[in-house]
C-alpha cells in the first residue's frame, strides 16, 4: 500500500531529511505537510541518542507526521554508499549538522551536487556555515540571547526573559522551507540546484524585524516594555473585574472611540493624553486611569463592548482556551490525525485546490527503511548486505 501523501502541491519532489532536534524538523514538515515524499534518515537503534523527548511525546509526534522512516549508519562505507545512492534521485537534502561534521562525512554540498547537480541542499545551524562561531553548539535560547530578543522582553528592571515558544528554532525552520522552495522554483529555469543556509542567529535577527529597523534607520536602542507597545499607546493587557484582556489602539481617531467605549469621552481631551506623544509620555498614569475604568466590567463585557466600537482587544488565553475558542475551532487548528485518535496543531495556511492533511501518525524509528530502499532501487540482496553489514 502506497504512502498516504498529505497534499498534491508538492508530490513530485523527494526530500531527504538528515535533521534532528527541532529547526531542522521545522522545515521539512513544512515540506512533509505539503505533499513532499520525505525520508527521516535516521540512526539505526545501537547508536541512535534521542533528542528532544522519547517519540511517544507530543513535541515528536507535532514535529514528525506525514514523514517516513529509515535507518542508516552514514560513518559506515556501505551506508554511505547507500546515502549517496539515494541522493541520485532526491531532490532536497536537509541537513543540521555542524559544517565541519558533514564535510568529514563526505556529504556536504560541494561532494553532493557532484551526485547530482540539480540537488537542492538546505543546511540549518546554530550560528552560519563560517565565520568565528560556525562550530559552536547552537540552541533556540542562546540565539534569543544573542539575536536581541531577551533584551527587549518582559517588564523593565526585571532582567532579559526568554519568549515562551522556540522561535528561533521555529522561525529558522520556516525560513529554510522557503529557501527550499524558492530554489526549487528557480531549478525549473535553470536545471540547476543550489545550496541554501540559514541559522537561528540569522532568524532571530530578522524576526526582530522593526525594532531591528528602529536601530538600523534611526539609532534608537529598544529596551524592555513588558506588555506595552514600544510605540501605539495605549496598548497592553489591562486588568478587569475577573482577569485580564488585550487592548490595542491606534491613531487619534481610535483612541476618540476607545475613550468613548470606555464611558469617558472626557479623557480623549486630557492634554496629558491628547496626542500620540503625550500618551507615550504619560503612558504608566494613562494605563493606571485605564485599569480603574475597566475595573466596572468583565472581560466578556469589555471585549464585546470594545470590538463593537471598532477597538481591537481579545482575551488572554491559556492553552486549553485557546483550542476551546469557538473562532479556533471553526478554523480547524487542531486536527485529528488520519486513521487514529492523535490531533496535533494543523498548517495555518489553506489552499483551495490542494489543501494540506495530517494523513501519516509519525513513523516509528526505521519503521519504512526497507520500503524506502526498494523505492530507490536496491533489491532485496542488496538491502540484506546493508544489514549484515550494519548499516540500517
Amino acid at each position: 500500500m502506497p504512502f498516504p501523501r498529505a497534499s498534491k502541491a508538492l508530490m513530485r519532489f523527494t526530500v531527504l531529511d538528515l535533521t534532528r532536534v527541532r529547526a531542522g524538523p521545522t522545515s521539512v514538515r513544512q515540506l512533509a505537510d505539503w505533499g513532499a515524499r520525505v525520508v527521516k534518515i535516521e540512526a539505526p537503534p545501537s547508536m541512535d541518542e534521542p533528542m528532544g523527548g522519547p517519540r511517544e511525546a507530543g513535541d515528536f509526534q507535532n514535529l514528525h507526521r506525514n514523514k517516513r522512516s529509515m535507518t542508516l549508519d552514514l560513518k559506515t562505507q556501505a551506508g554511505l554508499a547507500a546515502f549517496k545512492r539515494m541522493v541520485k534521485k532526491a531532490d532536497v537534502v536537509v541537513e543540521n549538522f555542524r559544517p565541519s561534521v558533514k564535510k568529514r562525512l563526505g556529504i556536504d554540498y560541494a561532494a553532493l551536487r557532484k551526485i547530482n547537480p540539480r540537488l537542492v541542499y538546505a543546511s540549518i545551524s546554530g550560528f552560519g556555515q563560517d565565520g568565528p562561531y560556525a562550530d559552536r553548539p547552537g540552541f533556540d535560547q542562546i540565539a534569543q540571547g544573542m539575536g536581541g530578543l531577551m533584551s527587549i522582553t518582559g517588564p523593565p528592571g526585571h532582567g532579559p526573559f526568554r519568549v515562551g515558544i522556540p522561535v528561533a528554532d521555529l522561525s529558522a525552520g520556516l525560513f529554510a522551507a522557503i529557501g527550499i522552495l524558492i530554489a526549487l522554483l528557480e531549478r525549473e529555469k535553470s536545471g540547476k540546484g543550489q545550496a541554501i543556509e540559514t541559522s537561528l542567529l540569522q532568524a532571530q535577527i530578522f524576526m526582530l524585524d522593526f525594532q531591528a529597523a528602529r536601530y538600523l534607520v534611526d539609532g534608537e536602542v529598544a529596551r524592555q516594555a513588558g506588555n506595552n507597545h514600544p510605540t501605539t499607546i495605549p496598548t497592553g493587557a489591562f486588568k478587569t473585574r475577573d482577569g485580564y484582556i488585550n487592548i490595542a489602539t491606534t491613531g487619534g481617531k481610535m483612541w476618540d472611540r476607545f475613550c468613548r467605549a470606555l464611558g469617558d469621552p472626557v479623557l480623549a481631551r486630557n492634554p496629558d493624553y491628547r496626542t500620540a506623544e503625550a500618551r507615550s509620555n504619560n503612558r504608566d498614569a494613562l494605563n493606571a486611569t485605564i485599569d480603574r475604568l475597566l475595573q466596572t466590567g468583565t472581560s466578556a463585557e469589555w471585549i464585546e463592548r470594545l470590538n463593537k466600537a471598532g477597538v481591537p482587544c481579545g482575551p488572554i488565553n491559556s492553552i486549553d482556551q485557546v483550542f476551546a475558542d469557538p473562532q479556533v475551532k471553526h478554523l480547524g487548528m487542531a486536527q485529528k490525525v488520519a486513521g487514529s485518535a492523535l490531533r496535533l496543531v494543523g498548517q495555518p495556511v489553506k489552499l483551495s485546490r490542494t489543501p494540506s492533511r495530517l494523513v501519516a501518525r509519525p513513523p516509528k524509528l526505521g519503521e519504512h527503511t526497507d520500503a524506502v530502499l526498494r523505492e530507490f532501487g536496491f533489491s532485496a540482496r542488496e538491502i540484506a548486505a546493508l544489514r549484515k553489514a550494519k548499516a540500517v
